[in-house]
């Protein structure tokens, strides 16, 4: 062998070897429900459901047993990608655009992206629609799912994949399970970052068919709390979609040893809020839309084999906002970027050793806010509990322990001047759903305690050229309304007068010609309507032809729908035509010049999409 040959071998056997000795980094799988209370799972002690591939991360790994989250969805996305408590990043509700998670916000998936790992989305994303809001341009390089917050659609769902409209295949939860599979197996080479957050068992409530046959007749031996207002049928239905959460969860993990990836991937299962009905909660007080222990304690397993002891369970308090600091820190990835973060790196705790000092975690929602401790709270009208010795937070204690209840008020008043700009006093936490009986149909979509959200929709970026505007985010004029009364999965009825109109506060981006598409609907007799779209002078006008008048779909619940809560339809594609947008701020506004029936239309969603 020649000198130089020698060298190189012996060069690349170096490289070799010390590659090898340098452990790989873990992959990162992160399974997160909707809606799904702390009891509603066998490893927290629901007898009546079997969920035995998400207690196994429990066995297998660490529970988080007082793990903290918000009240409802939005916030606690915002908080799991950025370390930081909701407010801080612009997240003031959970519609209307008040989801958006603001653009100088960095996120868990922006951190592993720059470290170089495959990065994957697959479902319920909460945090803005349109770009720089959307997944794609948060650090995520694969994204399939829907921007919106809850969803009318559970089988054959219009979703969008890396903002190209797709049709769903199935139940979603299976569905999106798939996709995430794929991308698993897609990147088995290279470290990636997978995030499937689930929209179940959020309502609505369905559930395939085999599942909804082991409870609908089943009886329900653990009652919640409030039992006079527990909705059973409902309560069947969530387990029975807890029950297809864990085959879903089964299928990753089964996916991951096929692979052989276990080893070296960590594995986290959690909830974004509170339950959404009155159901059994080990006898917490609170449920979702609520600061109390039910509302915001979720429960949390982490599995990483060979680093996380089998069976670990972690009794101080953690929560949503410490998630970006922990995985950066066992991925070895530098953080995202500069802003202070408010959650700590839970690592001395899951992997053992190192001080862990007294701290509190802080639950805000719609002007609320409360505090935990270790071994207190302070709930949002100021009185204090005892955790450790009343967890169902009975016995207000605020007046036997003074020092206690004084030193935690002064920390939400800071708190509240610091993250919400107000040392607004206490207010009341007000649920932002309740079950079918209809006692409060979800009218809450904004936070109160925060300054007005000014921000416009963003339209027209040339790497993401289409643009959503889904009623979701308009605001309806004259004798138009919702076709429900919660935003979300709504499209806009009763269009029936000149005078009407729909408007979108939006900014262009980029000057250019748009196509303009409406998500229509309209009676065959009435078809014919002219309408037109204007912004800053520049208008469109065009005919809603032809009549499409669908029914209502009758397949997509398995038990009735919550009455806040749009009765869903296939929506047709209406090519409206193109219009030149110039660039800036200003009221998009569409309206009817003349109609020859009795309505306009019901629409969905109008889309602009910048071609040059």
């Amino acid at each position: 062998m020649k000198f130089p040959a020698l060298i190189l071998l012996l060069a690349a056997a170096f490289v070799s070897t010390a590659a090898a000795a340098q452990p790989a980094r873990p992959n990162i799988v992160i399974l997160l429900a909707d809606d799904q209370g702390w009891g509603d799972l066998g490893a927290t002690g629901n007898t009546m459901v079997r969920t035995p591939a998400i207690d196994s991360l429990a066995r297998d790994g660490a529970t988080l047993d007082r793990f903290y989250v918000c009240a409802v969805c939005a916030p606690t996305r915002a908080e799991m990608l950025t370390g930081r408590y909701h407010p801080r990043g612009g997240v003031r509700g959970v519609s209307t655009g008040q989801e958006r998670l603001n653009v100088d916000e960095k996120t868990l998936a922006d951190a592993f992206k720059a470290a170089g790992y495959a990065t994957g989305a697959f479902g319920k994303w909460h945090n803005g629609s349109q770009w720089p809001y959307h997944p794609n341009a948060r650090g995520f390089e694969e994204y399939y799912g829907f921007t919106s917050g809850h969803w009318g659609e559970y089988f054959n769902s219009p979703l969008e994949h890396n903002g190209q409209r797709v049709r769903g295949e199935g139940f979603i939860a299976d569905d999106l399970t798939s996709k995430a599979i794929a991308f698993i197996e897609k990147n088995r080479e290279r470290p990636f970052f997978c995030y499937v957050p689930y929209n179940t068992p959020h309502s609505p409530f369905a559930v395939p068919e085999k599942y909804w046959q082991r409870f609908k007749d089943k009886p329900i031996t653990q009652r919640g709390s409030d039992g006079a207002d527990e909705t059973v049928d409902i309560t069947r239905c969530v387990l029975a979609m807890a029950e297809n959460l864990d085959d879903n969860v089964a299928r990753v993990l089964r996916r991951l040893d096929e692979l052989k990836l276990a080893d070296n991937t960590i594995v986290i299962y959690f909830s974004d809020n509170g339950p959404n009905s009155f159901r059994w909660l080990g006898g917490m007080k609170g449920r979702k839309g609520t600061t109390d222990e039910g509302g915001v304690r979720s429960p949390f397993f982490i599995r990483w084999p060979g680093k996380i002891k089998p069976g670990t369970t972690v009794r101080e308090i953690a929560g949503a906002i410490d998630l970006l600091p922990t995985l950066t820190k066992f991925a070895g990835v530098a953080l995202p970027g500069p802003k202070p973060l408010d959650g700590r790196d839970l690592s001395p705790l899951l992997l053992g050793g190192g001080a862990w000092p007294e701290r509190m975690i802080f639950s805000h929602h719609n002007g609320s806010v409360s505090v935990r401790t270790q071994g207190y709270r302070l709930d949002n009208r100021g009185a204090l509990y005892d955790m450790l010795a009343d967890p169902g937070q009975q016995r207000d204690i605020a007046t036997d322990k003074p020092d206690v209840a004084k030193k935690l008020s002064s920390a939400v008043a800071t708190w509240r001047q610091e993250v919400l700009g107000s040392a607004a006093p206490l207010s009341t936490d007000e649920p932002a759903a309740k079950n079918a009986k209809g006692k409060n149909k979800n009218k809450a979509v904004g936070f109160a305690g925060l300054p007005p959200d000014d921000r416009p929709f963003t339209v027209g970026y040339a790497e993401f050229p289409m643009t959503p505007l889904p009623a979701r985010d308009g605001i309806a004029h004259g004798t138009i309304k919702r076709s429900a009364s919660a935003p979300n999965s709504s499209y806009f009825v009763n269009w029936t007068n000149t005078a009407d109109t729909i408007t979108w506060d939006v900014e262009v981006n980029t000057t250019g010609t748009y196509e303009v598409a409406i998500d229509y609907t309209c009676p065959v007799p009435d078809a014919g309507s002219t309408i037109e779209l204007s912004f800053n002078g520049a208008s469109l006008a065009g005919k809603v032809a032809p009549g499409w008048d669908p029914p209502l779909y009758t397949n997509q619940d398995t038990i009735p729908r919550p009455a806040g809560e749009s009765k869903m339809k296939e929506f047709h594609l209406l090519q409206l035509g193109t219009v030149r947008l110039e660039k800036g701020r200003g009221q998009l506004t569409l309206r009817a010049t003349q109609i020859p029936g009795k309505s306009v239309m019901d629409m969905r969603q109008l889309t602009l999409t910048l071609r040059k």
